[in-house]
C-alpha cells in the first residue's frame, strides 16, 4: 500500500425535550433539498456517525439523510460553497468563515457533542508502549527519528509515523495543539493514507510504524466496556510528563478523557448552516446533541458532551 508523503507548516444523560427530526417532504426540483440531502464529515468519525444515522433515518419518516466521509478540509470548503448545510468537525468556525457565512443572512451555529481521544497505536512487536507528549512532539517535528531516540534500547529503526489523510482532523490536531503551530518535519518518515482503516492495517504489518488516529476506530464491538482495543495492535499510554512511565500514562479511555488524565484530547463539533429551522441536516445535529444521540457516543466510547458522569469502583473476582 502506498502511502502519500506531505509536508504541512456510570453515565447520566441531561435530560431535554426531544427536538422533532421531521423535515419538510422532499422536492427533486428543490435546490436547498439537493444540499439538503448530505451531510460532510471528516472519514475519522465514520464509525460513531454510522450509528448516529441509523437511528436518526429510523425515525425520520420523511427525508433520509446520508454521508460524504471525506477529510476536514473539503468539508469545510463544501459547508463554505453551500454544498452541504451540516459538517463534522474537530474545530469550530473561524472568524472569517463566521462573517462571510453571516454576509449571506445564514445564521451558523457550532454544536459541541462529544469527546474523543486521539489515539497512538504501534505494532504489537513495538515493546516500548510508553509515550510523553514531549516525545510525541519530538517525533513531529523531526526531532527524533528513529525509536532509539527516544527508547535507546529498541532495535526496530527509523520511526514510520502514518496519519489517516494530509488533509485530516488528526494532522491538525497535531499541527495546531500538539506543535503548537509549528512546522511538522516530515524528513521522509511521516506520511499519510486514505482512511483509519488503512493506517491501523499498515501498523499492523509494519513494526516501526506509529499511526494517529481517532480513539473511535479502536473499540473492539463485542467487548461491551468499550475498554477492549484491537489485539493486532497496541494502543499507547501517553503521559503529560517526561519521562513517561506506567504510572503516569494513560489510554484514551472514557474516564481518563473525563478527568483530563489523557493529554490528546479533541472535541466534535457540528457545524450546522442550514437555513431551514426544521431542516433534516439541523435536526439530525439536534438529534446527536439529544439523550439518544448522547447515548450512542457513550456506548461507542467517546466522552459525550452534555452529559453528567458518576464513577464506581467495581472489583473483578478472577476465575481460579
Amino acid at each position: 500500500m502506498n502511502r502519500t508523503q506531505f509536508n504541512i507548516v456510570g453515565l447520566s444523560l441531561l435530560i431535554g425535550l426531544f427536538l422533532s427530526c421531521g423535515g419538510n417532504k422532499p422536492k427533486t426540483d428543490d435546490p436547498y433539498y439537493e444540499v439538503a440531502r448530505y451531510f460532510a464529515a471528516d472519514e475519522s468519525f465514520s464509525p460513531i456517525l454510522d450509528e448516529e444515522l441509523d437511528i436518526f433515518n429510523m425515525r425520520n419518516t420523511q427525508d433520509s439523510l446520508h454521508p460524504r466521509y471525506i477529510n476536514e478540509v473539503d468539508a469545510m470548503e463544501m459547508l463554505m460553497k453551500e454544498e452541504t448545510w451540516l459538517v463534522f468537525t474537530t474545530r469550530k468556525f473561524t472568524e472569517k468563515e463566521k462573517a462571510s457565512l453571516q454576509a449571506r443572512t445564514y445564521r451558523p451555529q457550532e454544536i459541541p457533542l462529544a469527546y474523543d481521544g486521539l489515539a497512538l497505536i504501534v505494532n504489537r512487536a513495538n515493546k516500548d508502549t510508553c509515550i510523553s507528549v514531549r516525545d510525541f512532539t519530538r517525533i513531529l517535528s523531526g526531532e527524533a527519528k528513529n525509536w532509539s531516540d527516544i527508547y535507546p534500547a529498541s532495535k526496530l529503526g527509523t520511526i514510520d509515523v502514518t496519519f489517516d489523510n494530509p488533509k485530516s482532523s488528526t494532522v491538525r490536531y497535531c499541527v495546531d495543539s500538539v506543535l503548537q503551530g509549528r512546522e511538522m518535519v516530515t524528513g521522509g518518515n511521516v506520511g499519510a493514507l486514505k482512511t483509519s482503516a488503512e493506517v491501523i492495517d499498515y501498523v499492523e504489518r509494519h513494526e516501526n510504524a506509529i499511526g494517529i488516529i481517532g480513539s473511535n476506530w479502536l473499540n473492539d464491538k463485542r467487548d461491551t466496556t468499550n475498554v477492549t482495543f484491537k489485539k493486532e495492535i497496541t494502543v499507547m499510554k501517553v503521559s503529560k510528563t517526561d519521562p513517561a512511565t506506567p504510572h503516569n500514562s494513560y489510554r484514551p479511555y472514557q474516564y481518563h478523557i473525563a478527568y483530563a488524565n489523557y493529554p490528546l484530547i479533541r472535541t466534535i463539533y457540528a457545524l450546522v448552516n442550514d437555513p431551514r429551522p426544521r431542516g433534516v441536516p439541523r435536526s439530525f445535529a439536534s438529534f446527536c446533541w439529544h439523550p439518544d444521540g448522547q447515548l450512542i457516543f457513550f456506548h461507542a466510547g467517546m466522552l459525550p458532551a452534555h452529559s453528567d458522569f458518576t464513577v464506581r469502583e467495581v472489583n473483578v473476582r478472577k476465575e481460579r
